[in-house]
């Protein structure tokens, strides 16, 4: 059976040096005093070690100005996936790489081109958090296929066996949803998205935990398709005129939570008092209403951190290209005036 592969952390590790120092001296830096190159490319040798070739290009002058990743999202208006881009920006800028930002507008034809554009370009890796109605994958795996890094953030593609980071979005459902319960509400409704993306699958089987853990039972009628601020102004009129309404809404994000609060007020119940409501962002329109919302913080700056760093490290080789890296962030409820307090 042939030896596993080592990587630059296992030189390290052998040499009691640092993975820069390694990368350092396998490029014959001469930062590098002579005596560790030697050490160190020595060892590398006998044990078989192959580099990246995307760190083996960067060491060339060609490709030095394409130490370039590219980021798609969703949309960048939206204020999780700003913070994630910040996140990717900052962690890349430390390590020396510029990010190109581009937005898919939820469509798959414009996931398709960005994807083709990034390759044809030539950048080092790309970090995506897919279309809401992308169902077919070759594109991703075209970037795979070039030899590019490619890693998923909150949106991952599990067609697709690539590197992703992710909240813990089961957890974070079912944290709210058992919030909801704890603090009097009886009826809780889900506002969702397409089940197709696997965040929601996550979010709606938490939600339902929630409930079959205080013994409640899961009504179809109290989950919804209902993910924008526009679309909750539109449906609860409908919604809150049921004789058996919600009291309490859990919400896939922030947008759509502000859009049922305005809705509510306007048919004149009071919050948290008749209605109790939580989101799923804790960005600034969390704290741009009144009362200000109770939501869940997705945490979107270490996701971008995390994000980067799986890549960069990747294209450095400090971690095989064919290693598929899993990372969840975990989130945490922030309580605020649109819920009632802990019984």
């Amino acid at each position: 059976m042939p030896q596993p592969q080592i990587t630059m952390k296992d030189i390290a590790k052998a040499l009691s040096v640092s993975v820069a120092t390694v990368s350092r001296a396998l490029a014959d830096n001469p930062s590098i005093s002579e005596k560790t190159r030697k050490k160190v490319q020595e060892y590398a040798k006998e044990h078989n070690f192959v580099s990246n070739v995307l760190a083996e290009s960067l060491r060339h002058s060609k490709a030095r100005a394409q130490k370039i990743i590219g980021v798609i999202v969703p949309e960048i208006v939206h204020y999780f996936f700003s913070t994630v881009v910040s996140g990717i920006e900052q962690e890349a800028f430390n390590r020396g790489y510029s990010i190109i930002v581009a937005q898919s507008k939820e469509q798959f034809e414009q996931e398709v081109k960005i994807c083709d554009s990034f390759i044809r370009s030539r950048l080092c890796g790309v970090i995506v958090s897919q279309a809401k109605d992308t169902r077919e994958y070759e594109h991703f795996i075209r970037i795979m296929n070039n030899d590019l890094p490619l890693v998923f953030f909150d949106r991952i593609c599990t067609g697709v066996n690539a590197s992703r980071v992710v909240i813990d979005d089961y957890h974070g459902a079912f944290t709210a949803t058992n919030y909801l319960i704890e603090t009097g509400c009886k009826r809780v409704a889900f506002c969702g998205s397409s089940m197709q993306l696997e965040i929601v699958k996550n979010r709606m089987n938490g939600y339902k935990d929630a409930l079959r853990q205080h013994d409640m039972d899961v009504d179809i009628d109290c989950i919804f398709e209902c993910d924008s601020r526009e679309l909750a102004e539109q449906q609860i009129p409908e919604i809150m005129s049921r004789e058996n309404r919600p009291d309490a809404f859990f919400c896939i994000n922030d947008d759509t939570a502000v859009g049922v609060m305005h809705a509510v007020k306007r048919l004149g119940y009071k919050i948290p008092d008749d209605v109790s409501i939580c989101g799923f962002t804790n960005g600034e329109r969390a704290l741009a209403c009144d009362p200000m919302l109770t939501t869940m913080d997705q945490r979107g700056i270490e996701i971008g951190r995390e994000a980067a760093t799986i890549l960069i490290d990747k294209v450095e080789g400090i971690t095989p290209l064919n290693r598929v890296e899993k990372q969840v962030v975990r989130t945490n409820l922030v309580v605020r005036g649109t819920t009632k307090n802990s019984q």
